[in-house]
Parts: structure tokens; sequence; C-alpha cells
């Protein structure tokens, strides 16, 4: 099995999938929202050979869209490495552009990404109150959902599987709570955090907690399909192969 991190992969995984997932988590963390409740920014993120997009916060929300070049912050990175040594903690970022606004930067964005890490890898304790291991899931759901599509559009093993797939779309649920939709187009995977109107295949988790346990990896997936916890239907392939992408996710996002 390959385990080696691509840099490149790691990138789209942090850009899309991690920081991606502010926009969920201020809809679902009342601190987050209320924490951007007054800004209007938007902080565009310039990877170079790497992904470009920009996260917009306004009146208590957060919207991710691609490309980096209508932003009110700019952050450049030379490198995908670089880029990834900032989500790691190792990487201090420099502004080209938006000097007069690095107080929303370095104070209230790197706030929201202490409660998005709190949020996504929390205490045990944490976990104890249903509402807070709901909103977890929720959190881990969209973000898996997300890397998926970056691993299969980036990863060596991850390319290999979404070329076995056949076009059309993937819905991944929390029955009765949430879902995300992947599109599979010529081979290429999208996420779209939101349920789909007309899968082509579904993998669907009985509740909340379920998805918790497993995408925090403490409930094994066979385990979970033969006590019917997670069920699975429609293009067979599809889901096979999907599976063996969300394996991969599990090295980028651990």
């Amino acid at each position: 099995m390959l385990t080696t991190i691509d840099q490149k992969t790691l990138a789209y995984v942090n850009l899309y999938a991690v920081l991606g997932c502010l926009e969920n988590l201020c809809e679902l963390v009342e601190e987050a929202g209320s924490l951007i409740k007054k800004d209007k920014v938007s902080i565009g993120f310039a990877v170079k050979d790497g992904p470009q997009a920009t996260l917009s916060f306004n009146n208590g929300k957060c919207v991710f869209s691609e490309g980096a070049q209508e932003c009110d912050i700019r952050l450049p990175f030379g490198t995908c490495r670089r880029f990834n040594g900032l989500i790691a903690g190792t990487v201090k970022p420099l502004p080209s552009k938006g000097f007069t606004k690095v107080f929303f930067l370095i104070n209230k964005f790197s706030f929201l990404t202490d409660i998005l890490s709190h949020n996504l890898k929390p205490d045990p304790l944490y976990l104890v109150n249903p509402e807070t291991s709901r909103t977890n899931a929720l959190l881990l759901l969209y973000t898996a959902a997300s890397a998926a599509s970056q691993v299969a559009n980036y990863d060596r093993s991850g390319i290999f599987s979404a070329n076995q797939m056949p076009d059309g779309d993937i819905a991944v649920n929390i029955s009765g709570e949430a879902g995300a939709t992947i599109q599979v187009r010529e081979h290429r995977l999208t996420t779209i955090k939101k349920p789909c109107e007309k899968p082509r295949a579904v993998m669907e988790f009985k509740d909340a907690d379920t998805a918790g346990r497993l995408l925090r990896g403490e409930l094994s997936g066979m385990a979970a399909i033969c006590e019917g916890s997670v069920r699975m239907r429609g293009m067979v392939n599809m889901i096979d192969n999907l599976n063996r992408i969300l394996d991969r996710v599990n090295y980028y996002l651990n």
C-alpha cells in the first residue's frame, strides 16, 4: 500500500478540505460565527504550482471560492511544502496585499483555525456531549468528502482509483442529518457540500454517532457495514473505488 504523502496533494487537501471547512464551522459553531459577526474581509491563498482559493468572511458567514485574485489579503507561497507548513504551524505567512487588514489575519483568523482544530480533533471529553459530538461528525463528513476529491485528482493512488470510476454522482450522507455530493466527470472528482439529488451510488451512515466514530477511526468500516450502521447501494464500482480513495484520505488528514 502506498503510504507516502505528496506535498502538492497535501496542499490541495489543506486548502480545499481543511481551511475550506471554515465555511461549515461558521454555520455549525456559534462561537465561530460570532467571532466574525462584524467583519467583512477576504483572504486569498496563492500557492505556486498548487491550489489557489479565497475565504470570504461577511456578517458571521464564510464562503470558500476558487482563485485568489479578488481578495483583501493575499498570502503567496512559493511552494506547496511552505503552504503546508502554514497549516502545520511551522511557517508564518507574509501578505503581499492587505497589510492594513493584517489584524484580522493574526487575531480573528488565527482564533477561527484554533476553533476548527478543536472541533475536528477534539478532546475525548468534548465528545461526551451529544450536540458537540454531532458537530464533530458533520465537520468530519464535509472535510473527508472534500479531501476525497483532491486525493482522487492529485495523488498517484487516488488517480488510479478515479480512473476506474464511471461518470455520475455519489451521495455521502448521514441519515436525516446532512449530506455531500461527489461528482465524477471524466475521472475527475468534485465535492459539493450539499445533499445529492440524483445519486448513482450512495454511502449512508445510520446516524451522526456512527459517522463520527468511523471517521475518527474508532469503528472499522467492515464492522459498521456488517452491523448495518453504514449502508451502500447503487453502482458498486463507484463505492468500491471511493472507499479506496478514503483510505488514502486518512494519510493526508492525519
